[in-house]
């Protein structure tokens, strides 16, 4: 039997189709016909690639210094502000300079 020849996208190279994908893609975010994932739509994403990436080995594996240091990581950030909070003072405008003005000759009152 003789060997089919490669046609469309088979028969290109990786590079090629990833350039077609993602001149598709913008195309489509122009168009407004993309498709927007809702945020139970990533999470469930999200859950179905750890799975597969568990299932065939390909997950991080951490080691037992690896999760502490996580850990931390993780402690220090949900118990203190990412930015140390300025002194109430420097939130204050400083005092606004207006020269004094002379006061008017009594002759000039009305």
């Amino acid at each position: 039997m003789t060997e089919k020849k490669r046609r469309g996208f088979s028969a290109m190279d990786e590079a090629t189709k990833r350039e077609i994908a993602r001149k598709g893609g913008i195309a489509a975010h122009r168009k407004g016909t993309a498709h927007k994932f809702t945020s139970e739509e990533a999470r469930e994403a999200g859950r179905k690639g750890g799975r597969s990436a568990h299932r065939l080995g390909r997950a991080h594996k951490f080691t037992p210094e690896g999760v502490k240091a996580a850990g931390r990581k993780g402690g220090m950030a949900s118990s203190s502000p990412a930015q140390p909070e300025p002194p109430l003072e420097s939130l204050t405008p400083p005092p606004v300079f207006q020269p004094e003005r002379e006061q008017p000759a009594e002759s000039e009152v009305h």
